[in-house]
């Protein structure tokens, strides 16, 4: 440790205030102007609104507390690891936790801030808990903090705040940058298919091939590590966690439907249309999840489809929890294309450039976005270690 440097526990130096939530059955309890904080309203690193208000006989009522305004409040539960402060006096839930110097002679608030901002990953690997992972007050008080003199707190914490603010600027025009690139190819995909030309037919793509699925896996048929890929909705166009044995894949993909190379399959559950080209290689799909337009390619490229699925909407059922693109829904889409396949063809040379051009822009931004959060994490880990 740098010399003039000592190490102190959180407890000794703060306090460490739980919070509460006030009956849900006393609607009037949410009818008043005292902000009260949820890991909800910790969407940036300032609270300076929240979703719901309480009375001051809500706080007299409850178990919550209000953390003075400019204070450090950290998420010990749902959402573990998140650090803010807040902008004005604020009570909080359970969730929560208010961390208040006791001498602000000793310890800067903003010191604090940072520093908690700095073993945010070391909070959520201490994590406990079956359902949701959480960790205790006296873990909190146990933190041992590094405590230069205030002098050097308040340096510390101008060079972060000017440093943190030029990255800020970065990352926000790199987003914008990366999110002009999707905007240019969304709007020449749109255009491709609402501006038909001449030759160009209009079908339901129920008319152009039979919506498809794999036959039914159940869970038990599955194992954590095998011969064959299953993907289930939430693996679809990433990697498998679950496995199929070869016997079941070999005679289901006789007996049953089963995609052929070059089929597009799309996801019809939770986010609507993501698509995957199926390349033709040993795997298996969720049934009714992933579905996919067995299409002899005859009237519509699989490859023209591809990208078609891109710019359409879709008619999805949207259920309590999520959402479901069902066969009959499917089926309803109306598709535009040319007659001509050198034509489809064309076009699918057309889109397929300009995404290759616009993955390799987002590539390059995220890889600055990748470089700024390091950057960050290399700052905070300089400031606490006395090497800034």
């Amino acid at each position: 440790m740098k010399k003039g440097w000592e190490r102190k526990q959180i407890g000794d130096l703060c306090r460490v205030i739980g919070g509460g939530t006030p009956s849900k059955r006393k609607s009037e309890y949410y009818s008043g102007i005292i902000p009260w904080a949820t890991i909800r309203d910790m969407r940036s690193e300032i609270i300076t609104e929240t979703e719901h208000q309480i009375t001051s006989e809500a706080v007299k009522r409850s178990s919550t507390n209000i953390i003075p305004k400019g204070n450090v409040v950290i998420a010990t539960r749902v959402g573990l690891g998140k650090i803010c402060m807040v902008s004005q006096d604020t009570a909080i839930n359970q969730d929560l936790r208010g961390i208040i110097p006791i001498d602000p002679k000793t310890l800067s608030i903003r010191f604090l801030f940072w520093w908690f901002k700095s073993i945010a990953d070391s909070i959520v690997s201490a994590g406990t808990g079956a359902t949701v992972q959480g960790v205790k007050v006296t873990f909190v008080k146990s933190l041992a903090i590094p405590l230069p003199p205030l002098p050097e707190q308040k340096r510390i914490v101008a060079i972060l705040n000017e440093a943190f603010a030029g990255i800020a600027t970065a990352k926000t025009n790199a987003e914008t940058n990366l999110q002009n690139a999707r905007d240019l190819f969304n709007s020449h995909l749109n255009a491709v298919f609402t501006q038909k030309g001449k030759g160009w037919v209009e079908k339901k793509l129920g008319e152009i091939g039979k919506v498809s699925m794999c036959k039914r896996i159940f869970k038990k048929q599955t194992t954590a590590t095998g011969d064959i890929p299953f993907y289930k909705i939430g693996t679809f166009g990433k990697e498998a966690n679950a496995f199929i044995p070869s016997y079941i894949y070999d005679e289901y993909r006789k007996k049953f439907s089963f995609p052929k190379k070059g089929d597009v399959l799309i996801s019809a559950s939770g986010t609507i249309g993501r698509r995957v080209r199926y390349d033709g290689e040993p795997a298996y799909f969720q049934d009714s999840n992933i579905v996919w337009i067995d299409n002899d390619e005859t009237q519509a490229l699989n490859d023209y489809l591809y990208h078609f699925y891109g710019a359409c909407e879709w008619n999805s059922t949207k259920g309590a929890t999520i959402s479901r693109l069902y066969n009959d829904n499917l089926r309803q889409i109306v598709i535009a294309f040319p007659k001509s396949l050198d034509e489809q063809r064309t076009i699918v040379c057309t889109l397929d450039a300009l995404l290759a051009e616009t993955q390799h822009l987002e590539s390059i931004y995220q890889k600055k976005l990748d470089t700024l959060e390091a950057l960050k994490k290399s700052l905070l880990h300089q400031a606490f270690t006395g090497e800034l």
